[in-house]
């Protein structure tokens, strides 16, 4: 997974530090349990997306886009103040597989459920049209996940489709938690305490302020994350942005990508940079009752 990258988070306050920073609960969090989390400026646009664990009590390891990793991981560490708890870039201690279908424990039915032996850690993920997916986190000297390989770019189609986006630079400090559904898969928690931006994410939440959805759509051809999505009938006026995108496996020429879009345009004929979307059903519910 080389677009991935480990931040390590050590100490005795490891976990209270990261509770007070990124939108999700880490200081409840059990060893069976994964978090997926932002982490926001005070205008609640995030800044990086997590994928955390905690190995043991005084160990936070937060998975993330290795090209937004040293940014954030220097952004982090100017809010440690007296905390005990050090941060460090952890990505060459650590091997990140995807594992799909067969290669996932059967037992691991619920995203973000956790799955260790020894020191290797399963984590599940949101499925890819139905097939079973999970992240397989170890220190680099484990043996590596068992089975026939996958080619980067399927997996990368899988994670577009899941419908679970995970922050880049390309989209760096655009975007609230939500315009990414991200309090309808588990990535937010409104009853824990602040954290920048929290009262922003909070007023979209239960003021009914919030505009823009993560849509997945299809693509008549290759887009990127950070384009502008247009309506055909206003052009002028961009109606959201790519966020994640990857080739359809055995469909030359079509694209999967998530877009994060004004909830009005969804209806509407779209393009990005002159390529067609179409928008398809969402793998997963919205909650209305958070």
């Amino acid at each position: 997974m080389p677009h991935l990258g480990v931040i390590r988070a050590q100490g005795a306050d490891a976990a209270a530090f990261l509770h007070g920073q990124l939108s999700q609960d880490f200081v409840l969090l059990g060893p069976q349990q994964a978090r997926l989390a932002a982490f926001c400026n005070a205008k609640g646009r995030m800044q990086a997306s997590f994928i955390g664990i905690k190995p043991d009590p005084e160990t936070v390891l937060l998975v993330c886009s290795r090209d937004l990793l040293a940014r954030t991981l220097q952004r982090l560490s100017m809010f440690v103040l007296r905390a005990k708890c050090k941060l460090t870039d952890a990505s060459a201690d650590f091997q990140l597989w995807g594992l799909a279908g067969d290669a996932v424990p059967s037992d691991l039915a619920t995203p973000w459920a956790v799955r260790t032996q020894q020191a290797a850690h399963t984590i599940a993920l949101y499925p890819a049209q139905g097939q079973a997916r999970a992240l397989w986190l170890a220190p680099l000297d484990s043996p590596a996940p068992v089975g026939p390989a996958v080619e980067l770019a399927t997996w990368q189609w899988g994670e577009v489709v899941a419908g679970v986006a995970t922050v880049s630079a390309a989209v760096y400090e655009q975007l609230v938690p939500q315009m990414l559904n991200y309090e309808s898969v588990g990535g937010v928690n409104f009853k824990k305490g602040c954290y920048p931006g929290q009262e922003v994410v909070a007023r979209s939440q239960f003021r009914g302020t919030l505009k823009r959805r993560a849509y997945v759509v299809q693509a008549d051809g290759p887009v990127q994350a950070g384009q502008e999505v247009l309506r055909n009938d206003d052009p002028e006026q961009p109606a959201g942005i790519v966020v994640q995108a990857a080739p359809v496996p055995g469909q030359a020429g079509q694209w999967a990508a998530i877009v994060a879009i004004q909830t009005s345009a969804a209806e509407h004929q779209l393009q990005a940079n002159g390529v067609a979307l179409h928008v398809q059903p969402l793998p997963y519910p919205l909650l209305t009752d958070i």
